[in-house]
């Protein structure tokens, strides 16, 4: 870089062009609240007058959001890094920065790593400060960083520069977690849980029907402790259902440990209010449960599933798994096997367990399962879970079901409409005169493990949620 303006983020040409606004590419790893973080960044650094790119070689500055909830995720992201080097060559060099999970979780590594030459670092609650930190990288050098954790950021006055390409807008309800979960880095990469307010929860999403969102999806660690003063989870999702425009409601994640009697009530009989939970399970034995601090017993899980069967009869479940935690034999394997086999989810997300640095597990267990029996147990699980996914799809043959179409993304590679339904199964439909946003009335004529296919239905029998 030639020369840095101190008021903007701009950059001097060569030849006496004018100053030009810095170039940033931002690619984001991990989970849906990475996606709305990465949002944040987008409207924080726009309004601080930097401009946004696609294209590696025409980009000043890479950013890159990441996750470091599995130790997979951080080798992506170490791979990505020399890879942009290779890419861009020692002629033709930029600044790479490290926002998200793996900058508080890594700092110290990611900046001490000469091979990975990392010019800045920013945590999840520093990205008000991204100007300043691009700037001193860029006028000082590599080791620019902040990855303080705050107590009460919740971004709330900052709106989300999000991409219109979606029928779906995300919106982070709280940040951070309290949960301590043994194997998990949460409360330690974004800091203790906090709650945003109901009117600047509402406002955000009136703006986003206003824009055309017809579907929004609350995210939080523990979206079930979310509260406002004397209001709770399910107030909050009764008052967003009354949003005129907003078709469909989803959320993700809640917590076994406290899940409201009010929410499942509502989800009954309010019609926006999708009939999908997502409900982590991690593990069918008692002891390992304990070691994980998942503060339940298997039978006080097995009793909510049935809970929420009586409350809501469609409903639709999906799960988290870790298998291998430490000490975890094979008879503690099987009990989370039964339990997979006795609920019936309609799918699970199955991992290995990953030590992670800094840990309460990582601290006091060794990690003692070898991977060969992680191996062989994530394979049976993920066996027995595509079986069991294949059965709930092929139920819905035959039923009708109000689908929410999607845009098709690119270079899928067929001439297909896709939507979901409310319990937010994959549907593949002809292509036709409805648009992304369209709820249509499909019949379910196929089914396999990864989605439905539909015909539409113009007919007036009435549709079933789930």
């Amino acid at each position: 870089m030639d020369q840095h303006n101190e008021n903007n983020a701009t950059i001097a040409i060569p030849d006496g062009k004018p100053a030009r606004k810095l170039r940033v590419l931002l690619e984001t790893y991990g989970c849906q609240m990475n996606e709305y973080d990465s949002q944040l960044v987008r409207s924080i650094l726009i309004k601080d007058n930097f401009e946004f790119v696609d294209d590696l070689k025409t980009a000043d500055v890479v950013v890159l959001n990441t996750c470091a909830v599995r130790d997979h995720a951080e080798r992506k992201i170490f791979g990505r890094v020399h890879q942009i080097r290779h890419i861009r060559g020692k002629d033709n060099p930029l600044i790479i920065g490290i926002l998200g999970c793996m900058a508080t979780h890594l700092r110290k590594a990611l900046l001490d790593d000469a091979g990975l030459k990392i010019d800045f670092i920013a945590g999840p609650d520093s990205y008000k400060n991204l100007k300043d930190i691009i700037r001193e990288a860029q006028a000082k050098g590599p080791k620019s960083f902040d990855v303080t954790l705050s107590e009460f950021e919740t971004y709330s006055d900052v709106y989300p520069a999000r991409q219109k390409e979606s029928v779906n807008a995300w919106v982070a309800i709280m940040r951070g977690c309290n949960n301590f979960c043994t194997f998990c880095v949460v409360p330690y990469t974004r800091g203790r849980e906090r709650s945003r307010t109901l009117d600047n929860i509402m406002e955000e999403v009136k703006r986003l029907a206003s824009e055309g969102f017809k579907q929004v999806t609350l995210l939080g660690q523990n979206v079930n402790s979310w509260h406002d003063g004397p209001h709770d989870f399910a107030y909050l999702m009764g008052q967003i259902s009354q949003i005129k425009e907003i078709e469909r409601i989803r959320f993700t994640s809640p917590h076994p440990k406290d899940f409201p009697d009010s929410l499942l009530d509502l989800m009954a009989v309010n019609p926006k209010v999708c009939r999908h939970i997502h409900l982590p399970l991690q593990a069918g034995s008692d002891r390992i449960l304990e070691m994980m601090n998942r503060t339940y017993k298997a039978q006080e899980y097995l009793m909510l599933i049935d809970k929420i069967r009586s409350k809501i009869p469609h409903v639709v479940l999906t799960t988290d798994i870790i298998v291998g935690f430490p000490t975890e034999t094979d008879e503690e394997f099987e009990d989370t096997r039964r339990i997979v086999e006795k609920v019936g989810f309609d799918s699970a997300f199955i991992f290995k367990y990953s030590q992670r640095q800094g840990t309460i597990a990582a601290k006091k267990y060794k990690d003692d399962v070898s991977d060969a029996d992680k191996t062989k147990r994530i394979v049976l699980l993920n066996k027995i879970q595509q079986e069991i996914t294949l059965q709930k799809n092929q139920a819905h043959i035959g039923q009708t079901h109000s689908v929410l179409i999607e845009p098709v993304l690119e270079g899928q590679g067929f001439n297909k409409a896709v939507g979901r339904t409310d319990g937010n199964k994959l549907v593949y439909l002809p292509l036709g005169e409805n648009k992304p946003g369209d709820l249509v009335r499909v019949k379910i004529t196929d089914a396999s493990p990864h989605a439905l296919k539909g015909e539409y239905c113009y007919s007036g029998f009435p549709f079933s949620r789930e």
